[in-house]
């Protein structure tokens, strides 16, 4: 039998004004549009490097990886704000934030000052991957509450597919500084949507002073809880590597292994083994348990690594043998990614708004500072790619032993929860 939804503060036990799935929806697609901004603008990052006037073909991949910088580097901000002021208010200004940077870098005519936009657009919007597990931690817990992220992702994972081809879209009837002009309506609509139906799932009870103790303390116990940090870091580094392939693969699918035209279509599709990876954790995670099911999927993520090591380091990888590859790998990071987060998040619920910005950060400028070393170190190969992916997943697995104390495949059941029979 599996865990029932157990109430983590006591407003969770009321009527809540919007259906569950609308709720899902609703903060898949304003994840998402932190997925919109990387990947629209995959496909274009070759016309913005000669309209600007680039000469290195690697320093294209900063208007990607600045970005995901300023991701972690302003996700200490709004998680601390939204323990204190709500959850709502929080989310309204990131998304302002986000529309007016975008509608900024459609008119500029100089990279270093896109890419100065990029890190600003991506410190302002950071909110949009910290609040929304907060508002899920504020409704629920444990096996439940992974299986709503894994819901969650199964729906922000088609942004990845579609974005590619909708920045390809756009080039095909106007130039690259369009995109952002659509990244700034869509995140319009989601502002009104927000504004009109969604209500503050922070209890008065749970508020947070802001004052410089409470924040230390908050950052101090997210820190210090063993059972939380280790699949923090493990997640950082899986994350990192998806940055870094997300930066490099124009060059290294489109270019290296001459997908072309094609690779919107071929990115878009590998994309899809994340969100069907998550669609099925989402079915089985409250009936075998979230560390169990990541526990499994982090070992075989370790196994694809070493093929693709092998491969890699063959003499002639094919563009095929490089995609089922990378595809099974990432299926894996999809179950580990929203299992580890709810992992993660589970002992904090006086504090998810903090607790969720500390994550956050560690996760996002650790994973940035990853994506940019691979990025910056394609040579025109798969080759530092498939090493980031070994480490990855062996340095995750030692991190999630040490969380663990040496123990894989427990299953926690929280306080009221039925267990299985």
């Amino acid at each position: 039998m599996s865990s029932p939804e157990v109430p983590s503060h006591p407003a969770a036990g009321l009527p809540f004004p919007i259906g569950q799935r609308e709720l899902v929806v609703m903060l898949a697609l304003t994840q998402a549009l932190q997925a919109l901004a990387i990947d629209a603008m995959l496909p274009a990052l070759g016309d913005i490097s000669r309209d600007l006037g680039l000469t290195d073909p690697n320093r294209r991949q900063l208007v990607v990886g600045l970005f995901l910088a300023g991701i972690g580097v302003g996700a200490l901000v709004p998680g601390p704000l939204a323990d204190r002021f709500g959850r709502k208010p929080v989310l309204l200004g990131c998304i302002a934030g986000y529309v007016a940077i975008s509608l900024a870098c459609a008119v500029i005519r100089d990279f270093t000052v896109l890419a100065a936009l990029r890190f600003i657009e991506g410190v302002l919007c950071a909110g949009l991957a910290v609040v929304p597990p907060a508002i899920i931690r504020d409704r629920f817990e444990g096996d439940r509450m992974a299986s709503l992220q894994s819901m969650i992702m199964v729906i922000f994972m088609v942004v990845p597919m579609l974005a590619p081809s909708l920045g390809q879209a756009v080039l095909l009837v106007a130039d690259w500084r369009w995109i952002f002009g659509v990244m700034a309506l869509l995140g319009m609509v989601m502002a009104l949507w927000i504004a009109l139906r969604l209500p503050e799932t922070l209890h008065p009870e749970f508020r947070q002073r802001i004052d410089p103790r409470t924040i230390a303390g908050n950052m101090k116990d997210t820190l210090t809880t063993r059972a939380s940090i280790g699949y923090v870091m493990a997640s950082a580094c899986t994350m990192g590597v998806m940055w870094g392939y997300i930066q490099s693969c124009e060059q290294l699918l489109g270019e290296h292994f001459g997908a072309g035209r094609a690779f919107p279509l071929l990115f878009g599709a590998m994309a899809l083994s994340m969100a069907l990876a998550n669609f099925t954790n989402s079915k089985i995670v409250e009936r075998f348990g979230a560390r169990r099911v990541g526990h499994t999927a982090l070992l075989f993520y370790i196994l694809f690594a070493a093929i693709q090591f092998w491969l890699a380091h063959g003499p002639h990888e094919t563009l095929w043998q490089f995609v089922i590859v990378m595809t099974l790998s990432m299926t894996c990071g999809g179950f580990t990614g929203a299992n580890f987060s709810s992992i993660a998040l589970q002992p904090f619920a006086r504090i998810a708004g903090a607790a969720s910005s500390v994550q956050a950060f560690i996760r996002n400028c650790t994973s940035a500072v990853i994506g940019m070393l691979i990025g910056q170190a394609y040579d025109n190969s798969a080759r530092p790619l498939s090493i980031a992916l070994l480490l990855a997943g062996s340095v995750s697995l030692g991190l999630v032993l040490w969380s663990e104390k040496g123990k894989l495949f427990r299953r926690l059941h929280p306080p009221g929860a039925s267990r299985p029979a």
